[in-house]
Formats: C-alpha cells, sequence, structure tokens
C-alpha cells in the first residue's frame, strides 16, 4: 500500500493561530523519532541503539513484538522511517517531508509505503482502507502534539 496525504501547518489566512517555524518544526518531528513514546502511548520501550547526525537505528518494542528500524534525517527537509523486513513483519518506510508552497505555509507531507505490490494491495483494499485512516490519525495527533509543544516553549531554539 503506498499512501500520503498533507497536513496543514500555518494556515496564514487566519492570523489568531500560532504560527511554527521550519525549525520548531523539524525540532517536533526529530522528537518524534528520539522519543516516541510521547506520540505513541501503546509503545512500551525505544532503544536507540547508534545515533549519526544524518541517522539513527532504534529497537522499538510494543508489548511481544520488537521492531527494529533505521530513520534517516535530511536536517529541516525530511525524516524517513525505514523497517527491513525482519520475522513476520515485511519491508515498509515512512517519510515526513515539509513542505513551504510559500514563505512559512507550512505542511507536512506523510508518504507510506508497506512494500506491497498492486496485486497484494488490490486484494487487500478493506484493510488498508482502516490503514489509511488510522496512518492519517496518528500524523493529525502528531501534528497536535508538536503544536502543542511549540505552544508550551518546548522546541525552541536551546540558548548557545
Amino acid at each position: 500500500m503506498k499512501f500520503e496525504h498533507l497536513i496543514e501547518i500555518n494556515d496564514l489566512t487566519n492570523p489568531l493561530n500560532d504560527f511554527i517555524t521550519r525549525e520548531q518544526l523539524w525540532r517536533g518531528l526529530v522528537m518524534r523519532a528520539e522519543s516516541p513514546k510521547l506520540f505513541v502511548p501503546y509503545l512500551d520501550e525505544c532503544n536507540i541503539t547508534e545515533r549519526t547526525e544524518a541517522r539513527m537505528t532504534r529497537t522499538l518494542r510494543y508489548g511481544d513484538l520488537v521492531i527494529n528500524d533505521q530513520v534517516n534525517f535530511v536536517h529541516l527537509e525530511h525524516i524517513h522511517y525505514d523497517v527491513a523486513a525482519q520475522n513476520d513483519i515485511p519491508q515498509s518506510s515512512l517519510r515526513m517531508t515539509i513542505e513551504e508552497p510559500v514563505p512559512e505555509a507550512f505542511f507536512v507531507r506523510f508518504a507510506y509505503d508497506d512494500g506491497h505490490s498492486e496485486a497484494e494491495d488490490a486484494a487487500n483494499e478493506m484493510y488498508n482502507e482502516y490503514r489509511r485512516s488510522a496512518y492519517q490519525d496518528s500524523d493529525i495527533d502528531t501534528i497536535r502534539i508538536i503544536r502543542e509543544m511549540a505552544e508550551a516553549g518546548r522546541l525552541n531554539a536551546l540558548p548557545s
């Protein structure tokens, strides 16, 4: 299943909205990778096993289910989550891209790919509808949490 959608971050037509900077949005998306339990309440544990400026590897535990993934960062542009096939889990990926069609009008594009063929997607269409809905709800929650963190000042730059 290949699925993508956009979430608007700054609505330039509503001057009453709190605006988030690209840096705040980026810090929030990075925080989702580094501290996923803040965003995924049913996640039991996350261990970062390796970290560089451009990527990290993690082990995530949901009860008895353990998933190893790699997260790649392109600073202020996108974060790419890649899950290699492991045990009963097929290969999959998620890319979160910051888009800015006009200055300060930020969107985040969430693009999912579970690696299945078009034939497999057609056979699983009913199940995939539920998955798309769950992904979209989770992504809306991610942006809501990032907004709350930004409003609380938790995504501001650290003093040098």
